[in-house]
């Protein structure tokens, strides 16, 4: 189902126990969050809501795929996509099948690979870590924030380096600023 990204996390009109029972019920094996301005006809960012009725096995074509009772599936695609002008934006062909080879390999079905936690994009949770989370299901708050790469610089050094570059361009602002008001008191608009 495509729904508004309010359905993952709103408690108005009882929808807050609707989620809490499609979760305890096991009805949810994934959780798209997609971009904004993907629709033509609103510019508010949807989700996608991805249901099954048994997840302890199922097939796709002969193959059996492995038993997800008990765990969602959260991809987070909001960063995803380019603007192809100023109102809406489009997942290319590479966004769409990075989405649905995660889902597809999280489901165990062997030709789209091994499944991982990718930091900042998906997550397999736990219902029991559903449920700590108020059946709040925004997979933002599952799959965390991208690993930020290690620069190799220790954190004491680069503090002390950023520190001193910041304090330099704070006395260059105070030049800039002198220099611009005296230049406007020279033009006869000085205070």
């Amino acid at each position: 189902m495509v729904l508004a990204n309010g359905s993952m996390s709103s408690n108005q009109s009882g929808e807050g126990e609707i989620r809490k029972a499609m979760v305890e019920a096991d009805a949810v094996d994934c959780m798209v969050a997609l971009p904004g301005q993907l629709f033509y006809s609103t510019q508010i960012p949807a989700c996608l809501w991805f249901l099954a009725r048994d997840k302890s096995n199922g097939k796709r074509g002969n193959a059996t795929l492995r038993d997800r009772r008990g765990e969602v599936l959260f991809i987070d695609a909001r960063s995803m996509g380019t603007l192809v002008d100023r109102t809406r934006r489009e997942l290319s062909e590479a966004d769409i099948q990075k989405i649905a080879d995660t889902y597809h390999a999280w489901r165990g079905e062997k030709a789209a690979g091994k499944y991982a936690d990718i930091p900042g994009f998906c997550k397999s949770a736990s219902l029991d870590d559903i449920s700590k989370h108020g059946h709040v299901l925004t997979p933002g708050r599952y799959v965390g924030a991208e690993a930020a790469e290690d620069d190799g610089e220790a954190f004491v050094e680069k503090m002390q380096r950023l520190s001193a570059q910041w304090r330099e361009q704070q006395q260059e602002a105070a030049r800039l600023d002198a220099a611009i008001e005296a230049n406007l008191r020279g033009l006869g608009y000085g205070g």
